[in-house]
């Protein structure tokens, strides 16, 4: 039976405030790494919906997207894993962090670099993704929302999911 290819969907964050880009330090199975606040699209959620629990989970900040900066494609290999990325990156703004709320498990802390700073930190990415969605967003690239559609089939499950 032939296997069937299944790239792992993530949503990211790409979050510029006062010339800075927030990123967050994370423990991963190559020691401590650095990444936009991003993560895994979970079962019946939209894109833009995982972005915003993502960035909330990771920074404790509200995240309001305003545009898509792209959607990339990337392979990560280490030795017996094999996967395929799929990766919506939206720009946006966030507020301060919210009062009784703790990072997401795995995160140390979070932090405004400069783009120069971005640059000069590549080695310690957890992705070249994260330095490319910056390089992005500073290029201009934006595109709107409603570019990304999900099906109400989708968001369905949710509703399903949480009466359960």
């Amino acid at each position: 039976m032939r296997q069937v290819w299944k790239p792992s969907v993530t949503v990211a964050a790409i979050i510029e405030q006062d010339s800075r880009f927030l990123l967050v330090e994370e423990h991963t199975q190559e020691g401590l790494r650095l990444n936009n606040p991003a993560g895994h699209l979970e079962p019946g959620e939209s894109p833009l919906q995982g972005v915003v629990r993502e960035a909330l989970e990771e920074t404790t900040r509200e995240f309001a997207p305003d545009g898509l900066v792209g959607v990339y494609l990337s392979r990560f290999q280490r030795p017996g894993e094999d996967v395929t990325y799929l990766r919506f990156a939206f720009r946006g703004s966030v507020g301060a962090c919210l009062a009784g709320r703790e990072l997401d498990h795995g995160i140390v802390r979070t932090l405004w670099l400069t783009p120069e700073e971005v640059r000069a930190s590549q080695s310690r990415h957890r992705s070249p993704l994260v330095l490319q969605c910056v390089e992005d967003h500073l290029a201009g690239k934006r595109y709107p929302l409603d570019l990304v559609t999900t099906h109400a089939s989708v968001l369905a499950l949710q509703v399903k999911t949480d009466q359960a």
